[in-house]
């Protein structure tokens, strides 16, 4: 399930245990069958204490382990770094927009960690991703269910990494943006024009099909691609942090298909 290519970038972001010379304990496993058996839990939605032992990922509680220390690490955010800037080498990323959009997801058993604190009971939860023209995810954030879009605009123009690849300074700034009705308010139609960008913003009360669907659709595809991981259909995790590192490996690996196709 992990590609030579996949591993070759990954292998050399992952943090190095320390060796225990007196009382090593049994050999740890190996991090690629680890991450063969989290690349498991997110394509098949398994839960953990159900992950088949005997295909060799360990157990269910060693990947949710390593998952989580990787993504402390900040590993995800870093891989994805790097494989946004073998794109934007390789002018596979189009800077002249961006689109932004949420989708909701059920959260069956509540949010009482993390930064959805106050959320006890099941209710559920918001993907906030950002693509750049060709529909390749930027960034992506994880609110409550009752997060108004709007309120997240900025922090996801503010999440886009410095992408390096290219001559001069790493860019992390599209030309214009654009988003639905959702994120009418002309506060923050300002405050993405005074970062220089040109917002491209549907406007409630007006008809439909004034033409911004035909550059919007490819932040709808790669919802379609995040959730074709069936782990991200619904939130089963408690820990925020969890399903962000599920989302965040779902948005490298969507981001390493599409340097696949440069082949």
């Amino acid at each position: 399930m992990v590609s030579d290519e996949l591993w070759d970038h990954l292998e050399p972001l992952l943090p190095q245990r320390e060796r225990r010379f007196r009382y090593p304990g049994r050999k740890p496993l190996p991090d690629r069958d680890v991450l063969c058996g989290i690349l498991y839990v997110l394509h098949t939605g398994i839960q953990w204490e159900y992950l088949p032992q005997d295909l060799g990922f360990g157990s269910g509680m060693t990947c949710w382990r390593r998952l989580r220390d990787w993504n402390e690490a900040g590993v995800w955010q870093r891989l994805h770094e790097v494989l946004l800037a073998e794109l934007n080498a390789a002018s596979r990323l189009d800077w002249s927009r961006c689109v932004v959009d949420s989708s909701h997801v059920r959260a069956l058993k509540g949010d009482p960690y993390g930064p959805l604190a106050g959320r006890p009971r099941p209710g559920g939860s918001k993907h906030h991703l950002i693509t750049d023209g060709h529909g390749t995810p930027l960034a992506v954030l994880l609110t409550g269910g009752n997060r108004n879009d709007v309120t997240q605009l900025l922090p996801l123009l503010d999440a886009i990494p410095p992408v390096r690849g290219r001559v001069g300074r790493p860019r992390r700034k599209p030309a214009s943006l654009f988003a639905d009705r959702g994120y009418d308010h002309d506060i923050y139609r300002d405050q993405v024009s005074a970062r220089g960008i040109v917002p491209a913003i549907a406007r409630r009360g007006t008809l439909h099909g004034t033409g911004l669907g035909t550059y919007r659709w490819v932040v709808e595809r790669s919802f379609a691609w995040l959730h074709g991981f069936r782990r991200l259909r619904i939130r089963w995790e408690r820990r925020a942090d969890i399903h962000e590192a599920f989302l965040k490996l779902a948005c490298c690996l969507i981001t390493h298909r599409q340097l696949g196709s440069l082949c």
